[in-house]
């Protein structure tokens, strides 16, 4: 594998410019170690602690993809075994490994996301040119990891026996979170945000010799005396040089100031090389003159990006963490989306509380952290009431804060002070989750803040409403990631109080206004499933679409020139849309009133300007649609039945219920996928249907051996758009395995045991020929028999659907633009509908943010 195109993709993640100036300017930070060293001496160390290493496995996708070809939809057998190599290698040693996924793309990572997903698009356009030109793979210098990798490897790493865990935030947070809290012997990636973590040590998985076991360990002490700067100053650093929250543009004229003025500069370093060294030079002698004195705004050009600037900077502070670099007295608390950053500073203790300031009166009010501490409650008087009031102390500052009685409960709450208003607001407490709410209005930024404290885990967690859909973001980050953790509902956030001081008609005068979180589902117990699935990576996308109503699907390899293939972003949306109306089962009677769900769906002529909002499509369950709980919870022998029926409505094929039950597994799965394909893609022809069974039935005998040494005559970039295709169906059947209570086993279609890219891409040249069947199927006179069944059930479930599949010398002139003209295949999204001639409504979609519906994609 080329270490070098590793190296180049992943320096785009994290710190910008970092990763090439450790590698240019400052080599000695990166130390040579081995593992099974390592590993001894922290057992020794730790006696009866097993070591454990933290893997984000994002980063580590590359690295394990080490087959040789890619371009055809993946070499799937060959994949899982170069992960159980691995795996087992870690073992042999003694070694635990946890691998972590992203689970979410973070709104204030959105930008970037979408940046990347553009250059990758340009990227598969290069690759689709030199196929047409060369008709052969490209080099790895244009390396592109196969559609669906994420999502599969999580399977297999559990199907191998791994603890697999999927993130609630960015799963970089959660790594160096994980490994920090347990004591771990270091963190696998391949992201400079880890060297500003102050977590367990950093180890590159790029360098990683699996053989020997041997890697370079990144150190960021060594990091720190290079630059001058102590650890706590490193997430300053990584602000001003730009990353994945702060964008490298915003401080751009800063950094040429910095380097202006830096007296150091020798001309053999690198620019960017430079620009490092001259901002940590600026930090060390200029802005620690001011540390404590005053704040950073007053240091640094932040002006309108100060808001961002600070929630840069809390996004590295691991739970229990401090920065010394937020000024002690601030005029407000600054507020993040997912830390509220504590501002001040208690003199004796040397600890920072998170303090609500006055400022007029410059009056600072600590805010309780924990009113059930049992202690003795001191009282003072209110000035207006003249009646005692109880006072809280918290434990760390020895502060008291003032508390009022919620007049329903009778319970005391203790009170923070609106920077505004001036007037105390209660920091009520939640009956079941005992989480402290406070909430503000930003007095700079103008939004409303809802904050809670869970007394478990410590860490202050705001609720932000979105300003596009007005609805409030649960931002939960979860303290021990192998634990259960309850799931933010609305039951657990109502406020169990009211100000007495504030009326509810003068909310709005004083900048306040209590609200209840708003998920898409309100049921607290499937969502407590649903959540519990996600984080152990049992599902995709189900919890998503629950919590947050917004997905996103990364790049496909997708022919933008081949009119005559839609987007498997289109193809598969009905089906979507049907999961949407079971997930979101308040919307089943009367789909027009239920919210739209936001699609960041990578297809050719979409800018990713806005999501694309898709509403949920009812459908036709036999018997009636299932509740969530009937589905998920219901252990009687009998739901596995209506769960069938559910998938199988989810797909529109109903009707095929019996003849798909008459197939054996693995194939099953496959059928139901290849007549949804049929049905929707009128330009699928019966050749493409041989190849894909062939292939299928012909995996089930070959080797990981067998398919190394698999090598078809060329590259047709129509086969490597197909074969992506397959694939990304195979994903969907996940989506909707999961939502419908597991009823096939997700085993089925997992691409090792139906799909390989390479086999496929043989099959479908043979068959392009006109190669007869038993040629497909190797002259296996065994194979012919299941081939003819499986192909009978195809092609009588889509006459059903008034889709005949014929071969290619009996198609007409409408036919002509897959090999011909451009622009004139057509695409089913309904039963029964056609709309003949009609041009290509999945190519030039236009824009995001419009609003698709069921009847936009029916045919006339």
């Amino acid at each position: 594998m080329d270490r070098q195109m590793i190296l180049s993709e992943s320096s785009v993640m994290g710190v910008r410019g970092l990763q090439g100036f450790v590698g240019s300017t400052c080599p000695h930070i990166c130390t040579v170690v081995n593992f099974k060293e390592l590993a001894e001496h922290h057992r020794s160390k730790y006696p009866g602690c097993t070591p454990t290493i933290v893997v984000d496995a994002m980063c580590c996708l590359r690295y394990w993809y080490t087959p040789e070809s890619w371009i055809c939809g993946g070499q799937w057998r060959e994949y899982f075994s170069a992960l159980r190599d691995f795996v087992k290698t870690f073992t042999a040693v003694g070694i635990k490994l946890i691998f972590f996924f992203d689970g979410m793309v973070e709104q204030d990572k959105r930008d970037e996301w979408v940046k990347r997903r553009l250059k990758n698009n340009r990227e598969i356009s290069r690759i689709f040119h030199y196929i047409k030109s060369h008709k052969e793979q490209p080099g790895r210098n244009m390396f592109f990891i196969p559609s669906g990798l994420a999502v599969f490897t999580r399977f297999a790493l559990k199907t191998l026996g791994q603890e697999t865990l999927c993130s609630l935030q960015e799963a970089d947070y959660e790594v160096a979170s994980y490994g920090l809290q347990h004591n771990c012997l270091g963190i696998l990636g391949e992201d400079t945000d880890y060297l500003i973590y102050d977590t367990c040590p950093y180890f590159s998985i790029s360098e990683l010799c699996l053989e020997s076991l041997d890697t370079i360990m990144l150190c960021r002490e060594k990091l720190c005396e290079s630059l001058g700067l102590c650890v706590a100053d490193l997430p300053l650093l990584a602000c001003l040089l730009g990353n994945d929250i702060i964008p490298e543009g915003m401080f751009e004229s800063f950094r040429y100031k910095c380097l202006s003025s830096y007296t150091s500069v020798k001309e053999n370093f690198d620019k960017k090389g430079n620009i490092v060294l001259a901002v940590s030079d600026h930090i060390s002698k200029v802005l620690h003159l001011y540390q404590g004195e005053k704040k950073l705004e007053e240091l640094l050009p932040l002006g309108p990006n100060r808001a961002l600037f600070y929630k840069g900077m809390a996004s590295y502070l691991l739970p229990g963490q401090k920065s010394p670099w937020f000024f002690q007295k601030p005029k407000s608390v600054i507020t993040l989306d997912k830390q509220v950053v504590s501002m001040s500073s208690d003199p004796e203790s040397r600890q920072e509380v998170p303090m609500c300031t006055d400022p007029e009166s410059r009056q600072e009010v600590p805010m309780c952290t924990d009113p059930e501490s049992r202690q003795e409650v001191p009282m003072c008087t209110d000035p207006e009431s003249r009646q005692e009031v109880p006072m809280c102390t918290d434990p760390e500052s020895r502060q008291e804060v003032p508390m009022c009685t919620d007049p329903e409960s009778r319970q005391e709450v203790p009170m923070g002070t609106d920077p505004e208003s001036r007037q105390e607001v209660p920091m009520c407490t939640g009956p079941e989750s005992r989480q402290e709410v406070l909430m503000w209005t930003d007095s700079e930024s103008r939004q409303e803040i809802i904050m809670y404290t869970g007394h478990e885990s410590k860490q202050e967690v705001p609720v932000c409403t979105d300003p596009i859909s007005k609805q409030e973001d649960s931002m939960c980050t979860h303290p021990e990631i192998n634990q259960k953790l309850p799931v933010a509902t609305d039951s657990e956030f109502k406020l169990m109080c009211t100000n007495p001081e504030i009326k509810q008609e003068d909310s709005a005068n004083v900048g306040l206004e209590i609200k209840q979180q708003v998920t898409m589902v309100s049921d607290t117990e499937i969502l407590k499933v649903a959540r519990a699935h996600h984080v152990q990576a049992e599902s995709y996308l189900v919890y998503n679409i629950m919590s947050s109503g917004e997905i996103e699907c990364s790049n496909t390899l997708e022919d933008e020139l081949d009119q005559a293939l839609p987007s498997q972003a289109f193809i598969y949306r009905p089906i979507r849309q049907r999961v949407y109306s079971l997930l979101l089962e308040n919307c089943q009677d009367v789909a027009s009133t239920c919210p739209a769900v936001k699609e960041w769906f990578v297809y050719p002529g979409n800018p990713l300007r806005h999501p694309d909002l898709v509403r949920p499509l009812q459908m036709t369950v036999p018997g009636g649609t299932p509740s969530l709980k009937t589905l998920w919870l219901n252990q009687e022998p009998e739901i596995q039945v209506r769960r069938l029926d559910t998938l199988l409505a989810c797909f529109n094929l109903s009707s095929s219920r019996e003849e798909l039950q008459a197939v054996e597994s693995p194939f099953q799965a496959l059928c139901c996928l290849l007549i949804y394909l049929f049905v929707q893609v009128d330009t699928l022809c019966l050749e493409d249907l041989h190849a894909f069974i062939a292939q299928a039935l012909c995996l089930q005998g070959k080797s990981t051996s067998q398919l190394v040494n698999l090598q078809p005559d060329y590259i047709n970039s129509r086969a490597v758009q197909l074969g992506s295709l397959l694939v990304r169906g195979l994903t969907t059947l996940v989506l909707v395995n999961s939502a419908c209570g597991f009823p096939w086993k997700m085993s089925d279609f997992m691409p090792w045991n139906v799909f390989d890219g390479k086999l496929f891409h043989q099959k479908y040249l043979q068959s392009e020929k006109g190669y007869a069947v038993e040629v497909l199927l190797e002259q296996n006179r065994s194979r012919l028999t299941k081939f003819h069944n499986l192909k009978a059930v195809v092609c009588k479930a889509c006459m059903k659907e008034n889709r005949r599949i014929t071969g290619r010398v009996h198609w007409g002139s409408h036919h002509a633009g897959r090999w011909g003209r451009q622009g004139s295949g057509s695409h089913r999204t309904g039963s029964g509908y056609s709309r003949s001639g009609q041009g290509q409504p999945w190519r030039d979609q236009g824009p995001g943010s419009r609003q698709y519906e069921h009847d936009q994609w029916r045919r006339y």
